[in-house]
């Protein structure tokens, strides 16, 4: 662990936006998962409507990050076409960008929910859950945070002022938390040099972080959530060993996700159904919460029709892995348009990452979902299937 240098200013919060209004009234037992109620005027072509009725099909919703230095204005505030499909074809939200820290806590004692708040809003307006990203991360901090000289007792303190103040201010709107996020690395060993918190305070925290969280919000369902955890690996093994220990001790960890960024230049991870099933025995939920698909383009930009199919393929078998284990109520795919995605501006000459193209003409990735969707709907209590009895 590094010296710790000394220099302190007062936690006192400072919201640069207004309070959220109180959210519709809703049953007790957030758990439940008809909350909040499912539209039921669908059309034949949306993936919400035919998603089966305890299964939650989600994107992210674009916007900070890499959208801020692009040639077009922020997403979900410009495009009115972009919030009319987010809002027929999904019945659960995640922001890209908008409540990681850089955003949320620009400042030391400062919180700007504005972007945050609205995305909120428009989830409860068109009958979706939210699941809020991320508390606990390595990167996209605030270099106040990162270049400034705390104590360890003042990293602990602002830690546990931020997961208080932004949990506890959507508390009741928030159905699925990323608490911790991508806190190993590929060998499964701790971001102890990366990860601020981990190497300041020790992995200590990572507790400390849930029951933060949980006492902010005692209904949010609270996960440990990563990429390349798809199938049973070293990193996932790691996961295992830590939720394990964390359940033994009694922190509030409700679920275990993995994000699923794929690429066609790796073949699909065959244990992923397998290794979702371990952390479901555990007694925890799963989730697959940023599902997208990349490949290699050819020089002409355009996908070929091979690529598209076998996309498609990779789609389908991640949903279908979910939807075959009992906890697995949560699919959510990083995007839907690829003139939004984080692919191109991170992977050069990669692209035609999610289901619908730049003018939203769905690709067979899309079709893939639905039919996968529909199909289960249909047959829920089918061996093989994970809703509605599953058969061991």
């Amino acid at each position: 662990m590094r010296p710790i240098r000394f220099a302190t200013t007062a936690l006192a919060v400072t919201a640069l936006t207004a309070p959220l209004a109180a959210p519709p009234a809703v049953a007790d037992g957030f758990h439940d998962r008809h909350w909040p109620p499912h539209h039921s005027n669908g059309k034949a072509e949306r993936l919400r409507w035919a998603a089966p009725a305890d299964f939650r099909i989600g994107t992210a919703v674009a916007g900070g990050g890499h959208h801020t230095e692009q040639d077009y204005p922020d997403p979900f505030t410009s495009d009115r076409k972009y919030r009319k499909v987010l809002a027929r074809q999904f019945d659960s939200v995640s922001p890209e960008n908008q409540m990681k820290w850089e955003y949320i806590h620009p400042e030391q004692g400062e919180y700007d929910f504005e972007m945050a708040d609205r995305i909120v809003d428009f989830a409860w307006r068109h009958g979706q859950v939210v699941r809020g990203h991320t508390l606990l991360w390595h990167s996209q901090n605030p270099d106040w945070l990162e270049e400034g000289d705390f104590t360890e007792e003042e990293l602990r303190a602002i830690l546990r002022d931020h997961i208080t103040t932004v949990v506890g201010r959507y508390k009741g709107r928030i159905q699925q938390w990323d608490v911790a996020n991508e806190i190993f690395d590929g060998d499964g060993e701790l971001r102890t040099e990366e990860n601020i918190w981990l190497r300041e305070l020790g992995p200590g925290i990572i507790a400390d972080a849930f029951r933060w969280a949980h006492q902010a919000d005692p209904h949010a369902e609270l996960y440990l959530n990563d990429y390349n955890v798809e199938g049973v690996n070293a990193k996932s093994d790691a996961y295992y060993e830590l939720s394990r220990e964390l359940l033994a001790d009694g922190v509030p960890l409700h679920g275990f996700s993995a994000q699923g960024h794929l690429s066609l230049d790796y073949p699909f991870p065959g244990s992923m159904e397998e290794n979702l099933r371990r952390f479901d025995e555990l007694g925890l939920g799963t989730a697959v919460t940023e599902v997208d698909v990349r490949m290699t383009l050819p020089e002409s930009g355009e996908p070929t029709e091979e690529q598209l199919d076998t996309q498609a393929d990779y789609y389908r078998q991640a949903l279908q892995a979910c939807l075959d284990v009992d906890s697995c109520d949560s699919f959510t795919i990083w995007g839907f348009n690829d003139k939004y995605s984080w692919v191109p501006v991170t992977f050069e000459g990669q692209g035609s990452a999610t289901v619908m193209t730049d003018d939203y003409t769905r690709k067979p990735s899309f079709f893939a979902l639905h039919e996968a969707l529909k199909e289960e709907k249909k047959w829920p209590g089918w061996p093989g299937h994970g809703r509605g009895g599953h058969w061991r």
